[in-house]
């Protein structure tokens, strides 16, 4: 199979879909690779590599689009990139589509086969194309924040962990899932006072063995929800309904009630959010602020570190990409049910069905193409 990596053109997105030593692992599989220049030079990987694990180097990215049977990348494909996409081709990357109807329309459009990495489930549950990067965000959320309620940077000028003789900061995780455990763990790490909240009184349970009383858990209902969020310095938003939009946990009154000057970290956003102040934003222009708190809503926060980033992505897609360009994208489905979960447009319907219902598509399972 002949399998193409564009680089990516989302604003300052430095990650790569394959690094060199996921190309030679596909070389030895018998694919060809078509790179294109300079896709991973921003994180130190050089044409030069890239060709000495068996790949070409290809111009620009219309010509890999045009060659290529298989897209790997990173972030959803952009307007121009959704346009260069033909029937049949497989595109294997983040989409992240039930916020995002334009670019569901594309990729109906397109009549691409388009298989999601954060839909794609493991055998002991979980969704582990998406941990590596999940992980990554929720350590940032803490940096980014930490950073945020500095003075200088319009927040009200509080250390996180405090020193002796002064409070540390009042830092909120909402949602106990991997984004909020390691955001927990960064935060227990520079003193912070923690409350974390969840649904899953387990999981609240299993912190608390590990954490004991360096953390505080509570059970998310709108009262616990509400008095947490208007007490804290830092919230962390990492709730997630695998491929739904995120729901609306924290509400405009809430954050207009917020301390002046106090930061939230979004780490939904790719899903939409769960603040409904929130709207995606960028590294270039990060935060926003809304009644005098600081929003943080990066779309792609682990492009802040690419390079770390890019090396945890690999070493969890890189199985599924040799099985889909080794079978061909329907008996790779058929085989394994986990890489099933993952296909959300396939020849111009919506086989995801969170998807189809945030976006109002008709629900086609994948069985009934694969058939």
């Amino acid at each position: 199979m002949r399998i193409g990596i564009p680089k990516e053109i989302k604003n300052h997105e430095y990650r790569v879909g394959l690094t060199p030593a996921s190309v030679r692992e596909l070389v030895a599989n018998g694919h060809q690779l078509l790179v294109q220049t300079g896709a991973g030079a921003a994180i130190g990987l050089a044409d030069e590599q890239y060709m000495a694990a068996g790949a070409q180097i290809v111009g620009d990215a219309a010509s890999v689009f045009a060659q290529a049977e298989m897209i790997v990348k990173v972030k959803e494909p952009q307007p121009q990139e959704c346009a260069m996409l033909r029937e049949g081709q497989i595109l294997y990357t983040y989409l992240h589509l039930a916020p995002d109807p334009e670019q569901t329309a594309a990729l109906v459009k397109s009549g691409a086969i388009c298989i999601a990495y954060e839909t794609i489930t493991g055998p002991g549950g979980g969704l582990p194309l998406l941990a590596p990067m999940s992980e990554v965000a929720g350590r940032m959320s803490i940096q980014a924040g930490a950073a945020h309620l500095e003075k200088s940077k319009g927040g009200m000028g509080v250390l996180l962990g405090g020193v002796p003789g002064v409070a540390p900061a009042h830092v909120v995780i909402i949602g106990a899932g991997v984004v909020g455990t390691h955001a927990l763990q960064m935060a227990v790490g520079m003193g912070a006072r923690v409350t974390v909240l969840d649904k899953s009184v387990d999981r609240l349970r299993q912190l608390d063995l590990v954490f004991g009383n360096r953390i505080t858990t509570a059970y998310s209902n709108a009262q616990a929800l509400e008095e947490a969020v208007l007490s804290a310095e830092l919230v962390i938003g990492g709730v997630l309904i695998p491929g739904a939009a995120a729901p609306k946990l924290v509400t405009r009154d809430m954050v207009s009630r917020m301390k002046k000057g106090s930061v939230i970290v979004d780490v939904a956003i790719d899903q939409g959010g769960c603040f409904e102040t929130s709207h995606a934003t960028t590294h270039a222009e990060p935060t926003f602020l809304v009644d005098g708190v600081i929003h943080y809503c990066v779309a792609n926060m682990p492009g802040a570190v690419a390079r770390t980033s890019t090396f945890a992505l690999n070493n969890a897609t890189i199985g599924h990409a040799v099985a889909l360009a080794n079978k061909g994208w329907k008996q790779a489905l058929r085989d394994n049910p986990h890489l099933k979960a993952g296909l959300n447009v396939a020849a111009g319907q919506v086989t995801y069905e969170a998807v189809a219902r945030d976006l109002g598509y008709e629900y086609v399972a994948a069985d009934s193409l694969l058939s």
